[in-house]
């Protein structure tokens, strides 16, 4: 009897030591795939295959072709003086960083006071003589900038330009004949279209990945600012630290947007990706092209999206689309007649449901352009034309 017990003692204390054992492997897989980038999964390409044709319904390597040159591979870094100045501003502000590090509870106390800012990050050519758009946070706190070619010629970058409201940034590199993309329009863009995401993520040059459009007019306040604009394109393509200022570009290898940012707990790619979308960068790029930043029309109202409370609360039929709340002295909203609780439901009859619809319709225009709002007031339709006006209300 004392032996039976003592085999099945045995046998379940075994039991548990494999599970321990493959718990124990487990968990390290899941480290290892999530911090190393030499592990990759396959993409499956085989969607909605013809029984017997042996056919894809896309073939995105014409796509691939054509965006994989256009996209470049940034280095961003601090000079030694800049860091040096960047380290004795924040002395003066906190005296006890030289203590306790920048973080007063997570810092590193014995960081080096020069220690460089670097990153890396990716761009897209947007004329042949070396203009090149890419994410402000990409290079904001640089002072060096090295671009690398799809021919892995080096250039040295001068930022021309920045705007952190929509977080772009253009370059400047010595060079001509360089290949760019054809823009597609991102306003006629419909959620399901195929879309590739191309760029440099994790040190990965020249990356390609498929998915879809996922929504439209996302905001997810990851610029700062009350008047920061958010209304990216939401896809499900792979995108990872390195992709950022690369292009978004649809199946026949048009720009379609600036991969910007992922939605994430770790870090890593988590599911969705966001890219700011072409309508908005080509206005902000060409005003800082010529003119050295962003040129921004205002319409000087103060907004929230309509709900079934509150259309209950105003008493009316509708349930989308983007209520104003304040009306600013001297904008253009008020010259033009608009009223606090008005509803605007289209602007220049491109239906607006929600405030990051509204942000990119607006953020589009030019200061002067007339746009033609219509606006549910009290449970009636109307036409307000609004001049758009610049800021500082």
């Amino acid at each position: 009897m004392k032996k039976i017990i003592s085999f099945i003692v045995a046998g379940v204390f075994g039991g548990l030591v494999v599970l321990g054992g493959l718990y124990f492997l487990e968990t390290e897989n899941i480290k290892t795939y999530r911090f190393n980038p030499a592990y990759a999964t396959q993409v499956n390409t085989n969607l909605n295959m013809k029984p017997g044709s042996g056919k894809i319904p896309f073939d995105f390597t014409e796509a691939a072709e054509i965006s994989m040159p256009v996209v470049v591979h940034i280095k961003a870094s601090e000079s030694k003086a800049l860091a040096k100045q960047r380290h004795q501003k924040n002395r003066s502000q906190d005296p006890f960083k030289d203590l306790f590090g920048d973080d007063l509870f997570f810092g590193n106390p014995f960081s080096s006071p020069n220690q460089i800012k670097q990153g890396t990050g990716s761009g897209v050519i947007i004329s042949e003589d070396g203009y090149i758009v890419t994410n402000n946070h990409v290079v904001e706190f640089a002072d060096e900038v090295e671009v690398t070619l799809f021919d892995n010629r080096q250039f040295q970058a001068t930022v021309v330009g920045t705007d952190p409201k929509t977080d772009l940034a253009v370059l400047k590199i010595e060079a001509d004949a360089l290949p760019t993309l054809k823009y597609a329009d991102s306003n006629k863009a419909k959620v399901g279209q195929w879309v590739l995401a191309v760029g440099n993520p994790l040190e990965l040059t020249s990356t390609v990945t498929a998915g879809i459009i996922s929504a439209k007019g996302r905001n997810i306040n990851i610029i700062s600012g009350q008047d920061a604009i958010e209304a990216f394109i939401q896809t499900d393509a792979a995108v990872n630290p390195g992709n950022s200022g690369g292009a978004l570009v649809d199946a026949q290898g048009k720009l379609l947007g600036i991969n910007t940012a992922i939605a994430t707990r770790t870090g890593y790619f988590s599911g969705y990706s966001f890219a700011i979308p072409v309508s908005i960068m080509r206005k902000v790029v060409n005003d800082i092209i010529e003119f050295g930043s962003y040129q921004r029309g205002y319409l000087g109202i103060t907004i929230m999206d309509l709900d079934g409370d509150l259309s209950e609360e105003l008493n009316l039929d509708i349930t989308q689309g983007v209520v104003i709340k304040n009306v600013l002295d001297g904008s253009a909203a008020q010259y033009a007649g608009l009223l606090p609780n008005d509803v605007i439901v289209s602007i220049d009859d491109r239906e607006v449901k929600t405030s990051p619809q509204l942000q990119e319709i607006v953020g589009s225009a030019k200061v002067g352009d007339i746009l033609i709002l219509t606006v549910n007031r009290n449970g009636k339709s109307k036409d307000f034309p609004v001049r758009l006006k610049k800021g500082n209300y």
